[in-house]
């Protein structure tokens, strides 16, 4: 998280890290499974919480596509008050165990095409329960999540304290522009800083 130090001073602790089969782990790409990347998520969530000036009923969890999917099962195990998500993709229930890199992609692609209600998905189930402030951010040239994964996003919110949706016009899955990546980051800063000045 590119603006994790204007998050910091507005007194927030922040703790940024990559799941095992990315960046410096990408070697492990082809064995990591959803099930060892979201014990990853749980155990940086508790180093986190564990701090002693960190307030357990103020953290807010921020992820891109794959990393959106996990803080959205988060939300379910852990309390988060909120959650913020850009490109958030999503997956089948099934195959939790199967490593992430031998999921079949065009299956993939279908199922993100596919209207789906909370009750048909572990992630939007937990963002059904979620009761905190979400914010949810879509690519306009997105290759990889589709716009039906966003609205079966939005839609799953049904208890959420509030939702707030936005497009990021001309960017792609990945923020390759830098334009891009630095619209978001004050789309993202701006939505915290109003999140964190409320609670106070």
């Amino acid at each position: 998280m590119s603006c994790s130090k204007e998050i910091a001073e507005l007194g927030c602790m922040c703790l940024t890290f990559d799941l095992r089969g990315h960046a410096a782990s990408k070697a492990k790409q082809r064995s990591v499974t959803r099930d060892d990347n979201f014990r990853d998520v749980l155990a940086a969530y508790d180093v986190l919480a564990d701090q002693p000036s960190v307030d357990k009923s103020a953290i807010a969890v921020v992820g891109s596509s794959y990393g959106g999917y996990m803080a959205a099962l988060l939300t379910r195990e852990r309390p988060i008050r909120w959650l913020a998500m850009r490109v958030p993709a999503l997956y089948r229930d099934e195959e939790w165990s199967t490593a992430k890199a031998s999921l079949e992609r065009k299956d993939l692609m279908k199922y993100r095409n596919m209207a789906l209600p909370p009750e048909d998905n572990r992630a939007l189930s937990a963002c059904a329960a979620f009761q905190g402030d979400a914010l949810i951010v879509e690519s306009e040239q997105d290759d990889f999540v589709p716009h039906q994964t966003i609205t079966n996003y939005i839609s799953a919110f049904r208890a959420a304290n509030s939702v707030t949706y936005r497009v990021l016009k001309g960017a792609d899955h990945g923020l390759s522009d830098p334009t891009c990546h630095r619209a978001y980051d004050k789309l993202l800063l701006k939505w915290i800083t109003e999140m964190v000045h409320a609670a106070r």
